[in-house]
């Protein structure tokens, strides 16, 4: 069959891939064709061997087999079957906790497991984990495990069930952007709104996630659903095509709620949940397809799993700290059919303005405990943009009264429209957010970048660097958990290697190679690190600049090693050598560094061996 020139790439360099890595997710977007390249996959290396694939709901497993027995021995397992593994088939099918006796034969028999929507994948789940841990004990030894994802990464604090714990590598197989253009792909056109009156500052987020039952009180309240209905009226009537939408809410009551509405003005809708028994949601999805129903309402489902290209507008009515959930739900909307030219995203939830556009979301392995607390701002990504230092961008809120006290709330980037008048409601009555939401309070990186690149040379030309460079065991030895910080960093970045990698693998490749190296000098010269539950740049422009919790000793100490790389260097170098010493920093400070480290790239116990 003919394959879409990213999948035929993969399958060109598939031998490289494999000699390098033994686990490792293949991330495409949503509607890339993910399933044809497993299929092409096994096709083209893995006839007549054996092949586990895994995946965590029914609905995808119904997939999986349409998609693979053609041609293919192919067998989908079921609760009670018994026996051994691979008996008169090649591929096996099934959840990670179906028939667990054939799983466990099946895993050492196994040439390629293959993980659907691998981003599920939970190193410290009951289900996973056992998979995992057999396969690293005893799966043969060329043997591969293999993920396949839109968005691979788990923002969880729990730092035993980050990916990084599963996989190796993330392979960048195709951009979001290059989709569009190709057009596999259509564009997403957003309609931010702010929903003024939704008071989700109180809510305990410390599980991770906004908890469904207290969202939904404070969704029901605020006038969420009429700016919903509102915004989906109008783009309903200037879309120039037949409606085909769905609506992502976080519980049943907000469905019900949005469903009632819905057809009080006219509109097909059906609701579909997790608990929709499987026939049930066959005959809505049908429906959905011929366009009987208008509007697809869900809860939990969708996200996955589900395609239907003539959906021409997303409404997304759950505010979250999950990437995942906002990138996944919108790309649901992205895939191409002959007259689509668009796919309008209505966000009432602020995920628009908390993590940005899904085409420009970044995606890693592992994240840092806590580190799903910059998204309680829900502002996060604007300020963002208006800290970026080379292209600065500045968001506006219209704060015109369209209905009985309700601001229009339409959000919307300075300079777009003349005069900056609300592209949707026509008026001058905005606000700026940045100046309006105080979003300087928070620190980011652009922040940093640029106090680093300025204020480190001007520290570094006043020093006499011969008797600060003397002075590591006292600045070390004194140091306070902030000061550790800072000291890290300054060391990461001396160690960093400039060049910069070709993809995400060869990324993390040498970022935790100079991790590994940090670690190893801290513990030859008898320093640890406390593990913390978050890290702050702040601590790190403290010692830079204003020096209020670093003091000086410290500061001046990690300005006069890292001045001398700053001179010898070229700007671009540097810009490489600094991030990859941010993420060096906050691994470390995160999960701590002691003698007793046993992590996949370092063992600290290989260091008393060698005798360092």
């Amino acid at each position: 069959m003919d394959l879409r020139r990213w999948q035929q790439t993969i399958i060109d360099d598939f031998p490289s891939i494999l000699a390098s890595y033994k686990r490792f997710i293949l991330k495409a977007p949503t509607g890339a064709g993910k399933t044809v390249l497993a299929r092409e996959i096994i096709d083209r290396f893995y006839t007549g061997k054996k092949v586990l694939v895994l995946c965590h709901r029914l609905v995808l497993l119904d997939q999986l087999q349409s998609a693979l027995s053609k041609g293919r021995r192919v067998k989908t397992l079921k609760v009670s079957d018994k026996g051994e593994a691979f008996t008169d088939y090649d591929i096996l099918l099934s959840t990670s906790m179906r028939a667990r006796d054939v799983l466990e034969d099946a895993i050492p028999k196994a040439d390629l497991v293959i993980v659907d929507e691998a981003h599920r994948v939970s190193p410290n789940g009951s289900g996973y984990r056992r998979i995992i841990d057999l396969f690293r004990d005893q799966g043969k030894q060329d043997a591969h495990f293999m993920g396949l994802t839109a968005s691979p990464e788990r923002r969880t604090g729990d730092q035993r069930d980050q990916l990084s714990l599963a996989f190796d590598a993330i392979i960048d197989c195709a951009d979001i952007q290059d989709l569009i253009n190709e057009g596999i792909l259509v564009k997403p056109r957003y309609r931010p709104h702010f929903v003024h009156d939704l008071d989700l500052d109180d809510i305990d987020v410390s599980s991770g996630e906004f908890p469904v039952s207290r969202l939904t009180d404070e969704i029901i309240k605020s006038s969420m659903l009429d700016y919903a209905t509102h915004a989906y009226l109008e783009e309903r009537a200037a879309l120039g095509a037949t409606p085909v939408s769905a609506w992502f809410c976080p519980d049943i009551r907000v469905a019900e709620i949005t469903e009632e509405r819905l057809r009080e003005i006219g509109i097909s809708t059906a609701i579909i949940t997790a608990g929709t028994p499987l026939r049930e949601r066959r005959r809505i999805l049908a429906g959905h397809d011929k366009g009987d129903i208008e509007a697809l309402v869900s809860v939990g489902v969708l996200t996955e799993g589900w395609d239907n290209p003539e959906c021409n507008i997303i409404v997304h009515m759950r505010p979250t700290l999950s990437k995942v959930l906002w990138g996944q739900s919108v790309g649901r909307g992205l895939r191409s059919s002959p007259e689509k030219k668009e796919c309008v995203i209505i966000d009432v939830s602020s995920n628009w303005t908390t993590f940005g556009p899904v085409e420009k979301l970044k995606w890693m392995l592992w994240s840092p405990p806590r580190s799903y607390l910059q998204f309680q701002n829900r502002f996060n990504w604007i300020g963002q943009q208006q800290d970026d230092e080379e292209q600065p961008e500045t968001y506006l809120l219209c704060k015109n009264d369209i209905s009985k006290g309700r601001p229009c709330s339409h959000i919307y980037r300075k300079g777009d429209t003349d005069g900056d008048a609300c592209p949707v409601c026509g008026k001058y009555s905005a606000i700026d957010i940045y100046k309006e939401r105080r979003l300087d309070l928070t620190f980011n990186d652009n922040k940093l970048h640029r106090i680093f690149f300025s204020r480190v040379p001007e520290i570094y030309d006043g020093l006499n660097v011969s008797v600060w460079n003397s002075l590591a065991d006292s600045a070390w030895r004194t140091a306070n958990e902030k000061e550790i910080a800072y000291l890290l960093f300054c060391e990461a970045f001396v160690r960093s290697s400039p060049e910069s990698a070709e993809s995400e693998s060869q990324y993390w490749e040498e970022t935790l190679r100079t991790e590994a190296e940090v670690r190893r000098e801290l513990i030859a010269n008898g320093r640890e690190v406390a593990r913390q539950m978050e890290f702050n740049l702040g601590w790190i422009a403290d010692g830079l600049d204003t020096r209020r919790e670093v003091r000086t000793l410290q500061a001046n100490y990690g300005a006069a090693i890292v001045g001398p790389v700053l001179n010898e260097l070229d700007r671009g170098d540097c810009e490489t050598k600094y991030q990859r010493a941010i993420k060096i920093t906050e691994r470390i400070v995160t999960l701590g560094c002691s003698k007793d480290d046993d992590l996949p790239y370092f063992n600290a116990r290989d260091i008393e061996e060698i005798g360092i």
